[in-house]
């Protein structure tokens, strides 16, 4: 488990973006149970990519006019029984933070691996993100 104070930055980057973060399985269960639409889940984390690609690129999605309908997080590394727990909705899919999972009405239907994500600029995944949220919400 990583120091709680070293990460607190790392989680207030993503929460002020509007994004809901879910630190227990009952809050998992609780968003993602049932849950209708589309749901981005970011499983966040201290790694180089997270910081310099995946948050960033999170940050253009949210700001921009393309959104998922709700948008969740949870940290590998620090809220582990959590992250477990999202893992479990990635139904067929590996572990991977960070990572980018879309689900519509609970079911995956797109995922961001790290590999996705290393090596990219931020405004490629989030163009990445963008595309796969229009074409499930406009699947409604």
């Amino acid at each position: 488990m990583y120091d709680p104070r070293m990460v607190q930055p790392m989680r207030d980057e993503v929460t002020r973006l509007g994004v809901k973060e879910l630190k227990t399985p009952a809050e998992v269960d609780a968003a993602l149970s049932g849950a209708k639409g589309t749901s981005l889940v970011f499983v966040n984390s201290v790694c180089g990519c997270a910081a310099g690609n995946a948050r960033p690129a999170l940050k253009i999605l949210m700001t921009s006019a393309v959104k998922p309908d709700r948008a969740f997080t949870v940290f590998a590394g620090q809220d582990r029984e959590a992250t477990d727990k999202a893992r479990g909705y990635f139904t067929g899919q590996p572990p991977s933070s960070p990572c980018f999972v879309l689900l519509k009405d609970g079911a995956v239907v797109g995922m961001l691996h790290r590999h996705d994500i290393e090596g990219r600029m931020a405004p490629d995944i989030a163009a990445d993100l963008e595309e796969a949220v229009k074409a499930h919400a406009a699947a409604r």
